[in-house]
């Protein structure tokens, strides 16, 4: 470039370079030039086209709304600066929404200016490049500003407004329009601003003033500019409002970041803002809190904003450079109207400024020194700054002072539109104001508008958790007593009702129902009105308050504060909480009641205000309580409103009082919790924020519920009453909603720490414990140091100890002990969960903005809680399931012991699904390996015949590979049920991790199954490998003797063709009798060797019960086991007395004791004989397994009860069961010799080997017979015995479609439904008294019913049939391709193909083949024909076979595998005697759903003899206590069952109706319950009497999870 060149352009640039920054400093940022005001007409913009640029066009008609703001998208995470016009505003809100105060510097960053960065470093030098203007991408912040406030609703204004006054930046008071010329006073949008300050008077009693701005008679000091002014009045403004220390940029000026960007629709905009005092003389600017109000632009133009400034202000300081057109200037000035003092400031340093016009001036208007102050080349800023503010102070003590209420009716002369005058605004004002102007004296206001939720709501609140603790109990019984607090609380309700709704109750509904932007108004009118009284009439018990509470001997005098204070606090919230008593006193109404229908629409109501964004009260902090019904039917209408979009996460805080928890959400989130505002806010609330469509699919929700919680109580406080429980209660209900909670804490505290921490991680401990994961963050407030977070770590490492060290505390008053520590219980790593936020305040207040710091801090805290909401599974996924999560938190908190309490349809649901799962898996599992036992039982029966498919000859080696093969099989089986498993927890659907502490519980019972069944198969294999072995050695002898005999028929053929004679039928069957004869007087007929099968049993039992002890023994040696079991079994007791201890819960006589035995005895027996029916319609031989199945199946028994743990009673009942199962066992024995005996068989086929004989001697054609005879005798069999084999499996299947057979707990609520259907006692008593006997015989009934109505046996019959057939003749046709020299090769490879599958019998096939002389093709031929008729043959059998013959013969036991998969562990009750619910085998917690009266299971009072009606559900919490065998016979507490019981959990009920069910039944049969146990009827409960048979069906439903 040339020099010469390059210098010129410079100083030519400099030139205009110090033009336009003169104009500038005239022009505060206006961006004109040397033309003064002329230039201002070029920078004027059509405000649709300036809002265009900005993306705001739509918003200019339809304005934005606070839900818009709040709204959760992807912009909410988004560190980038605005890098288009378009982004600016949005990046203001965002920004200014979190309260930070660098929200004006609102640079774009267009790709433009990095080209130009990168131009710059590539070239070598150009001066214009390096100069790099960007002043088109910038935005001056007042248009921005100007402009949302255009844009924006009222309530979008009042929160700019409020956010502007907490950062001290100036708030627009005059808001123009550019395109309309018309400028807005804006009153309501600076109705929210509340500051609190302390007047030189207050400051030696430390008091303060605390009070909303707008209604602060304070006066008013105005800065306006005439035509150009050099100085920067702005930048004055700063300095004056600043203390050296410290300087803040509260107005906008030229020498801000974009301060100098020209402006284009805020000129005419009027700012405000407050100096306010601290009552230190040393740091307060000024003594008396002072307005200051400037004006942009020249007064000449905007001479209505003027005027309204010189009769609203004490004085108006007029900025001016030139005074040349004296005439308008000073009619301007001089107006008569104006009440303020005009104060001039000049700047003698400008090149227009001249004295002699200032001096014309000053003596038209009559102005003296004081009302001018002029800049000299003496005067620097600081001195001209120190100048003004003395000015400035004497203009304070004038009498001049004036509210912003006041200065709307000035503005409203000068045409001027205040905001607050809309009609809706106004509407809603004269509807809050027509409550509020009611209220003199609150506590008499609550009294008499509010009377529902006073001492009423807290007795019905004390009532409900008495109702679930039984404190008071006494020796009352139990359900007696719940049902008198039952009665208790209906009458209160009745009380409630009885008051009519009050007149203030009857305008807040009439209110509420407005359309929106009414109602909106008007709940924000009375919140201010309330606040403003609440603030007056609380202060000094508030101070009182704080004051005592120093003190902690004061005790009584700060509850007696805290009393008053609840007492005296009125809020919106107050109005609400009458709403829901109202509206839950209703329902105790009829549902036809008429009152009670007109007030079914008040939960939408206040479901549509939750959706617009207003808090609805959770917890009542004053009666510490939830009105449940309220609360969870809102939640079900807003799920009506915004369904299908109803998914939720869930974001809590807690911590201490007084730690700026609700700030630091309302920064956070931007939303509006009530902060200190002189009432005492109590409890929980929760707020809804919407998550725009585009970062849904991030958050995996629609809603954002943030819930804000009242302060913990400090050490000193939690000694009153029960403030350290309901500390607990609502800490653990918050947490237990909560996704993330946040947890406020104070390490500068170790004593207010400890306790907060200890209630934060029982919480968390209990959570942990009923199925949620929950997640937490620590913030450590008012820590400011940019390294605290690496100075900490000492700090973090002692949160931790103390974490650990809480933990261990909290798991053991839980008894949880296996909880060390806090990582134990939740997922947390101390450096990614600990906050350190800086102090709110930069500064001291009143005067001191926000902190940058914290809001940054806020911010980066806010992405890494949205961050961790996006990855963590919640577990209120939608607004119904969080509903439902409210009712069972709560229903847990309000007993003492949390865990051993806690009830949730949601996880019983899970639960339900995992069983469901589970039974499926098991099913198939075991029907895998029944399939595979079938077959391997296949194997061994055609073990060394033609049918055999292995080479193998050795019957051992060939079982030990079958084992091995069992092994594989059940590995794979096993890894197969397993992955499911985890498969199913890995699942995002169906809420799989509130039952992950299951998990272990499951993955036990599946190894266990395996066990089980690897164990069962191998004894089966050995069982048929016994039986095939003892059957092989006859087989040999039968095949011997057979070959023997066609050898001697072969013989006498050839013998009578020699002769050469013809001969008849007759003759022939002579010749072959006296050849039979013959030959069988050759055999030899061993006799058949017997077993002794009463030897071997007894041998059985006497290994069974000599684990017993020698008198087990002596009383085994007594009697002989074939005078056993001729007899009926009775029971008689020996020295029962000595076995009284071994009554259960209660007392039982010594006939109940009997009986019960008696009863079990014949149990037992009825399940033994039906075990040796089987085996006996099976006609196989005897096996010692038989009867060690039996004694097993008699000790399952005896050791599932206390009861029946008598030695005399188990080997009395072995030996009768024992001598009876021998006797039938010898009978089958005998049978299966006799039929398998060789000479028997030889006999039983003389006459087909006669026939046979005449045939081959004839040369008939044997085929076709030959091919029947193969059919039916030995296919036919074999078909039917695969079918029964497969039949029981395929019922099972069928029977497991079925609902009821889907879990334990479906099916014992099935069973129940079915009971109270019958309406019969009989019924119900053997249930209870006979439950396995009752339920076998009705899981019986329920296969011969659905297989006569729902299911067909024949399709199962037919699909089997079906399948045989085509293995048949798939077999026939290989065996035809396969080359063979004879018949019985060709018959042999038929019956080794179908080996696997089907069972050939040994005798026929050997009879066939005698004298099998058939052509092969032929036999072929008709052996596809015959095959088809077996198909249609058997069908017609089964079909006249009845159902319940096949159920006896299938080989699967159906009515047994349904049994065991519905009774599942067989463990019951120990109080009650209910079956455990639980899932899988090898559960390591039993429960049940449902808990019946001790009454039912015969326990009666000692001395009264009635029939009690405890329930045990109940009698867990109570101070009640049982004795029993367990605990030797002494006193021990309900509430410490656990220590007697461990493995079970009885949960107490959810609700007073949850055991409505069994209360229906014995107020029903209690008269026959009595007489079948000889006992007293009880005295029932009058409640029970109430009770309805639909409401007794409703409750068992509800109890076990069906819909």
């Amino acid at each position: 470039m040339n020099i010469r060149k390059f210098l010129t352009r410079s100083r030519d640039r400099e030139a205009v370079k110090q033009d336009e920054r003169e104009g500038e400093n005239e022009n505060e940022g206006a961006g004109v030039g040397k033309g003064g005001e002329t230039d201002r007409q070029e920078t004027e913009t059509n405000l649709e086209t300036y809002l265009e640029d900005l993306g705001l066009e739509q918003l200019h008609c339809k304005h934005l709304s606070l839900s818009e703001i709040l709204e959760i998208n992807k912009k909410t995470i988004n560190d980038e600066p605005p890098k288009s016009k378009s982004d600016v505003s949005w990046y203001f809100l965002k920004k200014l929404m979190m309260a930070n105060i660098t929200a004006r510097k609102l640079k774009c960053t267009p790709a433009s200016e990095s080209n130009c960065e990168e131009t710059l470093s590539a070239e070598e030098f150009d001066f214009d490049l390096l100069v790099c203007p960007n002043k088109d991408e910038s935005l001056n912040p007042l248009d921005i500003i100007t402009a949302l406030f255009l844009c924006s609703d009222g309530f979008v204004q009042q929160e700019l407004a409020l956010k502007m006054s907490m950062c001290q930046l100036s708030v627009p008071l005059l808001l123009p329009c550019c395109d309309t010329k018309q400028c807005t006073f804006m009153l309501w949008a600076m109705r929210d601003i509340v500051k609190k300050y302390r007047p030189p008077d207050l400051s030696e009693s430390k008091g303060f003033i605390e009070e909303r701005i707008v209604t602060s008679e304070l006066p008013m000091v105005s800065f306006v500019r005439l035509g150009e002014c050099s100085m920067s009045k702005s930048e004055i403004l700063n300095k004056l409002l600043s203390n050296s220390e410290q300087y803040h940029d509260t107005f906008v000026h030229h020498n801000m970041e974009c301060g100098d960007s020209p402006r284009r629709i805020s000129n005419g905009l009027t700012e405000i803002t407050w100096y306010l005092p601290c009552g230190n003389k040393s740091m307060d600017i000024f003594s008396e809190p002072v307005a200051i109000a400037n004006l942009r632009g020249d007064i000449a133009t905007f001479e209505t904003q003027f005027s309204f400034l010189c009769q609203t202000s004490a004085a108006v300081f007029v900025f001016f450079d030139e005074l040349e057109q004296l005439g308008s200037q000073l009619e301007l000035l001089a107006n008569t109207n104006h009440k303020a003092k005009i104060c001039l400031l000049g700047n003698q340093q400008s090149k227009n400024f001249r004295v002699d016009n200032l001096k014309k001036l000053a003596t038209s208007l009559a102005l003296t020194n004081n009302n001018i102050l002029v800049k000299t080349k003496e005067i620097n800023d600081a001195d001209f700054v120190k100048l003004l503010r003395k000015r400035v102070s004497n203009v304070l003590h004038l009498d001049h002072k004036m509210s912003l209420e006041k200065m709307s009716d000035v503005a409203q002369e000068l045409g001027i539109i205040v905001d607050e005058h809309s009609s809706v605004c106004q509407a809603g004002k004269m509807n809050a104001n027509a409550i509020t102007a009611a209220i003199h004296d609150t506590l008499k206001f609550k009294e008499d508008q509010l009377p529902l939720q006073g001492q009423i709501w807290k007795e019905l609140t004390c009532l409900e958790k008495e109702e679930f603790r039984l404190r008071n109990v006494g020796s009352e019984n139990i359900e007696n007593y719940k049902c008198r607090l039952q009665d208790k609380i209906n009458e209160l309700r009745k009380k409630q009702n009885d008051n009519d709704m009050s007149e203030a109750m009857t305008c807040f509904i009439n209110a509420i129902s407005t359309e929106e932007p009414e109602r909106c108004y008007f709940l924000k009118w009375m919140r201010m009105n309330l606040d403003n009284q609440s603030r007056i009439k609380l202060s000094s018990l508030r101070e009182r308050y704080k004051e005592k509470s120093r003190d902690s001997e004061n005790k009584q005098e700060i509850k007696e504060i805290d009393k008053q204070l609840s007492n005296s606090s009125l809020g919106v919230e107050h109005f609400f909480r009458e709403m829901g008593q109202i509206y839950e006193a209703s329902l105790s109404l009829p549902e036809n009641n008429s009152s009670r229908q007109q007030l079914q629409h008040l939960p939408k109501l206040c479901a549509q205000l939750l959706l617009d964004g207003f808090p609805l009260e959770l917890v009542d902090g004053d009666a510490s309580s939830i009105p449940l019904r309220w609360v969870t039917d809102v939640l079900y209408q807003l799920n009506h409103l915004v369904s299908p979009k109803n998914k939720i996460v869930v974001v809590t805080v807690l911590g201490v009082q007084s730690t700026g928890k609700s700030t630091l959400l309302n920064t956070m989130f931007g939303v509006q919790f009530a902060v200190s505002s002189g009432r005492c806010t109590r409890g929980a609330f929760m707020l809804f924020i919407k998550v725009n469509e585009d970062f849904r699919n991030v958050l995996n929700c629609d809603f954002v519920l943030i819930i804000d919680t009242e302060g913990l109580k400090s050490p000193e406080l939690a000694q009153l009453d029960n403030s350290h429980e309901h500390d607990n209660e609502l800490a653990t209900l918050v947490v237990g909603l909560s996704d993330i909670t946040i947890i406020n804490i104070a390490m500068e505290n170790s004593t207010e720490m400890k306790d907060i921490l200890q209630i934060v991680v029982h919480a968390f401990l209990r959570m942990k414990e009923v199925g949620k994961k929950p997640r937490c963050q620590f913030v450590h407030q008012n820590v400011s140091d940019v390294s605290a977070h690496e100075k900490n770590l000492r700090d973090r490492k002692l949160l931790l100890e103390q974490l650990n060290e809480m933990t261990q505390a909290a798991a053991k008053m839980e008894k949880r002990e296996k909880n060390k520590k806090f990582t134990d219980v939740m997922e947390y790593n101390p450096d990614t969960g600990n906050w350190y936020i800086p102090g709110l305040w930069n500064g001291n207040p009143p005067m001191a903005p926000v902190n940058a710091g914290y809001s940054e801090a806020v911010y980066e805290l806010k992405k890494n809680i949205i961050q961790l909401l996006g990855k963590c599974e919640s577990t209120s996924n939608n607004i119904l399931e969080f509903r439902e999560w409210i009712t069972s938190l709560w229903n847990a908190v309000k007993h003492e012991n949390f865990i051993f309490s806690f009830r949730n349809s949601l996880v019983a649901d899970a639960y339900m699904r995992l069983s469901t799962e589970y039974n499926k898996w098991e099913w198939e599992f075991k029907k895998g390996m029944y399939n595979w036992a079938t077959n391997a039982e296949n194997k061994i029966s055609n073990f060394g015949t033609v049918a055999a498919t292995s080479d193998i000859s050795d019957m051992e080696n060939f079982i030990t590979v079958l084992e091995s093969e069992a092994v594989t099989v059940l590995m794979k089986l096993e890894s197969m049920i397993l992955e499911n498993l985890k498969k199913y927890f890995e699942q995002p659907e169906g809420h799989v991790y509130l039952v992950e502490r299951y998990r272990e519980d499951f993955s036990n019972s599946i190894k266990s199954l395996r066990g089980k069944t690897e164990r069962s198969v191998f004894k089966q294999l050995r069982v048929a490998a016994d039986i095939k072995q003892g059957k092989q050695e006859l087989d040999k002898i039968k095949t011997n003797y057979t070959e023997k005999i066609e050898k001697a028929v072969c013989a006498l053929i050839d013998e009578c063709r020699k002769n050469k004679v013809e001969m008849t039928d007759r003759e022939l069957e002579e010749s072959f009798d006296r050849m039979w004869t013959k030959t069988l007087d050759t055999l030899s007929f061993a006799a058949p060797q017997t077993l002794d099968i009463y030897a071997t049993v007894y041998c059985q039992l006497q290994t069974n019960l000599s684990p017993k002890g020698g008198h087990a023994c002596e009383l085994l040696s007594k009697k002989r086991l074939q005078d056993c079991g001729l007899e009926p079994f009775t029971y008689t007791p020996k020295g029962i007395r000595k076995n009284m201890k071994v009554a259960l819960k209660g007392w039982w006589s010594e006939k109940d004791i009997v009986k019960e035995r008696q009863n079990n005895a014949n149990s037992i027996i009825a399940d033994c004989s039906e075990f040796v029916l089987r085996k006996m319609e099976r006609k196989t031989n005897y096996h010692d397994t038989y009867i060690q199945e039996i004694l097993y199946l008699i000790d399952e028994k005896l050791n599932n009860d206390d009861v029946n743990r008598d030695t005399e009673f188990e080997v009395s009942l072995k030996l009768h069961i024992c001598g009876s199962a021998a006797r039938e066992f010898e009978k089958m024995h005998k049978d299966f010799i006799q039929a398998n005996d060789p000479k028997r068989c030889l006999q039983k086929n003389k006459e087909k080997f006669c026939i046979d004989f005449k045939d081959v001697f004839n040369e008939r054609d044997q085929c076709q017979k030959k091919a029947e005879e193969f059919t039916n005798q030995c296919l036919k069999p074999a078909v039917e015995d695969f079918v029964y084999r497969s039949l029981g499996s395929d019922i099972v299947d069928k029977m497991l479609t079925k609902e009821e057979f889907s879990t334990r707990m479906s099916f014992q609520c099935s069973i129940l439904l079915d009971l109270i259907k019958k309406k019969n006692f009989e019924s119900f008593q053997r249930y209870i008294c006979l439950y396995e006997d009752y339920v076998k015989v009705w899981i019986g009934d329920r296969i011969k019913e659905s297989f006569s109505s729902e299911f067909s046996v024949c399709e199962l019959e037919d699909r089997r049939l079906q399948s045989c057939n085509e293995d048949i003749n798939v077999a026939i046709e290989k065996a035809k391709t396969e080359k063979t020299d004879s018949l019985k090769t060709f018959v042999e490879n038929i019956c080794k193909e179908l080996g696997d599958k089907l069972v050939i019998p040994q005798d026929a096939l050997n009879a066939f083949m005698v004298l099998n002389k058939a052509d092969q093709e032929q036999f072929a031929h008709w052996l596809n024909e015959c095959v088809k008729e077996i198909k249609e043959a058997l069908k017609e059998q089964f079909k006249n076979t009845d159902f319940e013959t096949k159920l006896r013969q299938v080989h699967l036991n159906t009515q047994d595998e349904l049994f065991n998969r519905v009774v599942g562990c067989g463990k019951q009750c120990p109080f009650c005697k209910i079956p455990c619910d639980a899932g899988g085998a090898a559960h390591s917690e039993h429960f049940a759903s449902l808990h019946r009266p001790k009454g039912l299971g015969r326990n009666r009072f000692e001395h009264s003899r009635k029939l009690t009606t405890d329930i045990c559900s109940s009698a867990v919490i109570s101070d009640n206590s049982f004795r029993c065998s367990a605990t030797n016979n002494e006193w021990h507490p309900y509430k410490d069952y656990s220590k007697i019981y461990p493995d079970w959990k009885i949960t107490p009920d959810s609700s007073f109706e949850a055991s409505d069910y069994w209360k229906y039944v014995m107020n029903k049969y209690n008269k026959e319950f009595a007489e079948a146990y000889e006992a007293k009827p009880a005295k029932i409960p009058d409640g029970w009497k109430k009770i309805t048979v639909e409401q007794a069906k409703e409750s068992l439903k509800k109890s076990f999870s069906i819909k």
